[in-house]
């Protein structure tokens, strides 16, 4: 199923645009869950449960979960196994390398771990975003304008009159001829909005 077909049919059901992020840091657990043998996956699963009637998508940060090693990978597929296979998965990795290695992370975070999308950098051009959009099944959201504090380090130099966030959102457009690549811009931009 195409990638917007399997979006607007979980929005349309849950009547929602809500994407809920599962970036759970072990420290900020709820003390009445600390307790448990597994924290962090009881956390997890506790919010898709309170919330998988309400939200279109889960974003899991990768970097929370690369953090606890084996244990780590370990939640992320019991986690992933637990969301409803009708709502979007996201792989938040910022993904961006080489053709030839992007292509092992597309792979690894579509046909191994099983994520709808993925977000991805691309700073390196396109052949490190195209792996990521190969199939209409899965999408690319690609950085554009992000809400760090130092993202004005290079997203905002002004480049032939204009700033370099809007060319990269120009490739990006240009790209998308598979209608499967999203934008990451930062909520903290309504302005650029």
């Amino acid at each position: 199923m195409h990638f917007i077909q399997k979006l607007q049919e979980i929005q349309r059901r849950n009547e929602s645009l809500l994407c809920v992020g599962l970036d759970v840091d072990p420290a900020l657990t709820p003390s009445h869950i600390k307790s448990s043998s597994n924290p962090v996956l009881l956390f997890n699963r506790r919010v898709i449960d309170a919330t998988s009637d309400l939200v279109c998508a889960y974003k899991l940060n990768l970097a929370f979960y690369e953090a606890l090693g084996d244990q780590g990978w370990h939640i992320l597929r019991q986690t992933l196994s637990h969301i409803p296979r009708s709502i979007i998965t996201i792989g938040d990795g910022k993904r961006g390398d080489i053709g030839n290695t992007a292509e092992r992370y597309a792979k690894a975070l579509y046909n191994d771990l099983g994520f709808d999308a993925a977000t991805v950098n691309p700073y390196m051009g396109r052949d490190s975003v195209q792996p990521f959009t190969r199939s209409e099944n899965h999408c690319a959201f690609v950085l554009i304008l992000t809400s760090n504090e130092g993202s004005s380090d290079f997203q905002r130099i002004t480049l032939g009159g204009r700033p370099f966030y809007e060319k990269v959102l120009q490739a990006a457009v240009s790209w998308n001829a598979k209608k499967n690549i999203g934008l990451v811009v930062g909520a903290t931009h309504p302005e650029e909005l």
